[in-house]
This record gives structure tokens, sequence and C-alpha cells, in this order.
């Protein structure tokens, strides 16, 4: 793999996303034909990563324009509200899927012709979603890169990379950047519980690209960081709120805590779409709860005692220790 791999893509007029759920242990791409399709693919975590979802909704929009390309005025104005409701459903936190959404339905009322025509435009407006994604992760990772000095011992949580974009990485943008750059860091890598994205998906990436990683159980972090073993942190986002607070994957708060405890820089890398002006603080951000069997177990392995209660709150929000 490399920093350019595609996440999600328009392949022979068809839209593709890597199904990120069996990674590593398997790489393919699954195929999207309809805007429910894609809103299934976003709740069921076959993508994830707030950019990756914003590019896949515009996709999503794109689909069910072309699907009704040769109906009349009414008909396509009907059915692109129902795509436009089904993906807005999909998950409620990531703000760039309603970033995304809000410029699709821009871009529609701006266009004039057929509905051919302007499934035409949908679907070039989607592509440039995409294509300036990975031209603003690049530039952050740039302007991230210079924060981290030589040698480096850099930690993150979660997966704000190559595979929770449309290509590059926010979080892992800073250190492809950093390495790019010339300067030799390392990461280390919390395993994200419990939907293991730091196990599965950012330890592979850098894995892929010879960065050297370590990875760690989450509650590790504490012990490296009292010894001297980390010397920055930097994270994605979810949402970031108008005053600042943010929501980043659940962990994520923990993390914090304890750079500020033991004095290590802590940087949020995301690109402008992340940051919701119409929110004031994260008390306004909504808060996911996903399946209990994410805790439970993993795959068809189950660990938990039946009948179990369980809370399973997918982000978490950085709002007290700025």
């Amino acid at each position: 793999m490399s920093a350019g791999i595609e996440t999600l893509r328009w392949n022979n007029d068809r839209f593709e996303m890597i199904d990120q759920r069996i990674l590593p242990a398997e790489f393919k791409y699954i195929t999207y034909t309809t805007a429910n399709e894609v809103a299934g693919g976003i709740r069921d975590m076959v993508v994830r990563g707030a950019p990756a979802i914003g590019c896949a909704a515009a996709y999503g929009v794109a689909l069910a324009a072309l699907e009704l390309k040769d109906t009349n005025a009414a008909k396509f104005s009907e059915g692109i509200e129902e795509a436009f409701a089904a993906l807005a459903l999909s998950r409620p936190t990531a703000v760039n899927l309603f970033w995304a959404l809000e410029r699709m339905r821009k871009k529609m009322k701006e266009s004039q012709g057929s509905s051919n025509e302007i499934a035409s435009i949908l679907l070039s407006e989607a592509h440039e979603i995409k294509r300036e994604d990975v031209e603003i992760n690049r530039a952050m990772g740039r302007n991230g890169a210079a924060l981290l000095p030589n040698h480096a011992r850099v930690l993150t949580h979660c997966n704000a990379g190559a595979l929770a974009t449309a290509g590059y990485g926010t979080a892992l943008g800073v250190f492809r950047a950093a390495v790019e750059s010339g300067k030799k860091i390392s990461v280390i890598a919390d395993e994200t519980r419990p939907f293991l994205q730091g196990a599965r998906l950012t330890a592979w990436e850098m894995v892929q690209e010879k960065i050297p990683v370590t990875l760690i159980a989450d509650n590790m972090a504490g012990h490296l960081m009292s010894h001297g073993e980390i010397d920055a942190v930097v994270v994605g986002a979810d949402r970031v709120a108008a005053n600042g607070d943010v929501a980043n994957k659940i962990g994520t708060y923990m993390v914090a805590v304890l750079a500020k405890r033991h004095n290590i820089p802590f940087y949020v890398a995301c690109p402008l779409s992340t940051i919701d002006r119409a929110i004031f603080s994260g008390d306004d951000i909504p808060i996911e709860e996903r399946p209990s069997e994410e805790v439970t177990g993993y795959r068809d392995y189950q660990w938990a005692a039946k009948g179990v209660e369980v809370r399973n709150p997918a982000l978490m929000l950085l709002q007290l220790i700025w």
C-alpha cells in the first residue's frame, strides 16, 4: 500500500469502497449502485473516518442522480431528496457527511438542464470533493510535520490515515509528510477498542509504508508517557464545535488528559469541513451508540458473559482540558 491508496473510487462507471471491516486479513472493494447501499456501507463501517464518509456521501448522491437521469424534473427531485435523507441518517456525528450533502445540494440547485445533465454535474462534483480531500490532507500533513521534531515518537489513537480519507490521511498524513521531508519518526498506535481500528488499520498502513510502528493496548499509553517514551500525540476528529471542542473516537479523551498531565504536545489534525460552526460547544454534538456486539466480542468470537448490559458510545468529547 502507498499513501495514494484509493479508499473509495469511481471505477469503470461503478462506485467502490474498500471493506475496512475485514482488514488486514483481507483486502477487497465492495461495489455500490444506489444511495441506500452507500448509506448502509457508512452505517456498517465498511467506510469510516469523517473525511471518507463525506466523500462516500457525495458519491451516494451522484449514484441516486444517475439512477434518476432518465426521469422528469419532479421524479428526479423526489428521488434525490430520498437519497439525501437516507445518507443523512447513516452516521450522526461525522459533520463531513452533512457538509458534503449540503455541498451536493447547493451544486444541484445551481445547475440547470435535464435530469441527465444534472446527474453528470453531480458526479463531477463528487469527483472534485474527493480530489480536494487528498490535496487538503497533503497540505495539512506538511504543516503538521513541521511541529514534529526529528526522531519523534508519536502516539495516535484510532485510524486517521489514508483509510479514513480519500487517500492520504489527517493524523497519519502528518506522519507521512514528516517522513517525506526526511525526518525519522516512529509511531505508537493504540489498538482502539472496541473496533480495533488502531490495531487493524493504523498499524497496517504504517507497516505497508515501512514507517516504524509499535502497537499497544489502549490502557498502556499512560505507562509509556510516564517513562518518557512519547514525544507528541496526533489524532484526527469527527467533529469540532465552534468553540474548539473536539469529538473523536472513544478513548481519545483519556489520551488527551494523560498528555496534559505529562506536558506532551497534543495535536488534532482535521480539515475545515470537520469544523461545525453551527454548533457552539461539544455539548451539542450527538454521540452515537454503536451495537453491543462490538464490545462483547469480535466477529464470530464472543468473550463476554451472555446477558451483560453494554454501553458502546462511539465517540467522546475533548472539552475540559484545553
